[in-house]
């Protein structure tokens, strides 16, 4: 009996979660991407209607800190740091939060974006930047509060929001030319020792070209600053990639110095691996 009113139980219980109500959000999620220049911009923002209502000055009053949307934070997130008039935003996750007025706006964006709303407790320490911008009417209604991203150039573009008849517009500026020219040096001055590295590496596990693997890990080896330590996992991988040639005694060779750097940064992982090898190469 105690069987058959558990599974009832569950039965009513499924059918419960599968019956629930779905209608629209009053107020629609809306998410964002855009990039400028070489910057990844998102936004993130609930989108209320005015519905025939009065907005600013009424709905979202004047003089008061306004959540600049609706439900959770209004968010935008810059993949690199950004300017706004002289003043640097570092990357990353900001609530957008305003203080709109007849004749004057603020805009804050503020590093704590967990809010439903408004902080209940404002921290002036959350404040990253603040900057006052004109409002702009429009000549046409917007019904349905809106932030774009817009004006965009290789070096900057504008956060837009725009609600009724009234839009504010905050230029911000992205570090395309300065990513660019180190994308281009970078690339211009040919492979890192890193990068050759890998790639003999990825050889090596892909059961790949053992010859060129053991090319591209000497090219690496052979790129250490003068007066540094060759980085021992470096030599961990050609002394591997020896072994695997057959090259034994150039293997065991290569792995003492591996073992050697190795002890010196108190690696105990790559000091075993090493002794194994040792070990294991040393066999006749």
């Amino acid at each position: 009996m105690k069987k058959i009113i558990c599974l009832w139980a569950m039965i009513i219980a499924n059918y419960a979660i599968e019956a629930q109500v779905k209608t629209p959000q009053a107020s629609p999620k809306s998410v964002l991407t855009q990039v400028v220049g070489l910057t990844d911009v998102t936004v993130e923002y609930s989108r209320p209607s005015a519905k025939g209502r009065a907005v600013f000055g009424d709905l979202v009053p004047f003089g008061k800190v306004w959540r600049t949307g609706a439900n959770a934070n209004t968010t935008v997130t810059f993949s690199d740091d950004v300017v706004i008039k002289g003043t640097i935003l570092k990357k990353g996750k900001y609530a957008i939060f305003t203080m709109p007025k007849a004749d004057i706006w603020e805009v804050i964006f503020y590093t704590a974006t967990d809010n439903w709303g408004t902080p209940e407790n404002w921290d002036e320490k959350n404040v990253a930047l603040n900057t006052n911008v004109d409002p702009i009417a429009l000549g046409n209604n917007v019904d349905t509060f809106t932030v774009g991203v817009n004006n965009i150039t290789n070096d900057s573009a504008t956060l837009d929001i725009a609600w009724e008849k009234t839009m504010v517009s905050v230029k911000f500026e992205v570090p395309s030319q300065k990513m660019a020219m180190a994308s281009i040096e970078k690339t211009l001055a040919g492979p890192v020792a890193g990068d050759y590295f890998s790639a003999g590496q990825y050889l090596f596990q892909s059961n790949g070209d053992l010859n060129k693997a053991l090319e591209y890990v000497n090219k690496a080896v052979a790129m250490t600053k003068p007066g540094a330590d060759t980085p021992f996992w470096y030599l961990r991988q050609k002394s591997l990639i020896q072994g695997k040639l057959g090259d034994k005694s150039g293997a065991i060779a290569t792995a003492k110095l591996s073992l050697e750097g190795a002890e010196k940064a108190k690696n105990d992982d790559y000091v075993k691996m090493n002794n194994d090898s040792i070990k294991e190469w040393s066999k006749k």
